[in-house]
């Protein structure tokens, strides 16, 4: 699975972006794919930023001098000061079989977090498959469902009007402009 010896790094990375959620404009409700280059750009730009490579070496750090855990307790330590928590995972892009069944879906969930509301999001086969995990009685799920599924139809409406968009959803951005 990986060579012995590797430089490349593997195994489980945290790193944190602490990112507040862009406001929504009117221009953005007619425009939503808007919104989504904000947040993309606001996303990238913290990637990209000193801090979050100052804390992921952080957390190998305290991992290796300190143990795991350790290192688990600063993870639960950030996690308990933020109210919701989005994390993804690349899966597999080839059918994955497990005891000779083909796997069809394949989802993930954080549990024992935090926070009262879980985001996760996991590819498998070229399929998109997002999570939620709440706090029981904190948010009327049938109304959040109703939200996120009204919200991705805005999004695909708006990436079928016109090629430009449709190239943008699909990682080639060629717009000048925002």
């Amino acid at each position: 699975m990986v060579k012995p010896d590797s430089k490349a790094p593997w195994g489980n990375h945290f790193v944190f972006l602490h990112v507040s959620v862009p406001r929504l404009t009117n221009a953005e409700i007619q425009n939503p794919l808007k919104f989504i280059r904000k947040a993309q750009e606001i996303i990238q730009s913290k990637r990209s930023s000193f801090g979050a490579y100052l804390t992921a070496k952080l957390l190998e750090t305290v991992k290796k001098f300190r143990g795991h855990k350790t290192t688990a307790k600063f993870i639960h330590g950030s996690l308990n000061n933020s109210s919701i928590a989005i994390t993804n995972m690349m899966g597999p892009v080839e059918k994955t079989t497990l005891a000779n069944h083909a796997i069809k879906g394949l989802y993930f969930m954080v549990v024992g977090s935090p926070q009262s509301l879980v985001v996760t999001i996991v590819s498998y086969m070229g399929n998109l498959r997002v999570s939620l995990g709440a706090e029981e009685g904190f948010i009327d799920s049938p109304k959040l469902k109703s939200c996120i599924e009204n919200a991705f139809e805005m999004m695909l409406n708006a990436a079928s009007a016109t090629p430009s968009n449709a190239n943008f959803l699909n990682g080639h951005n060629t717009s000048s402009g925002p």
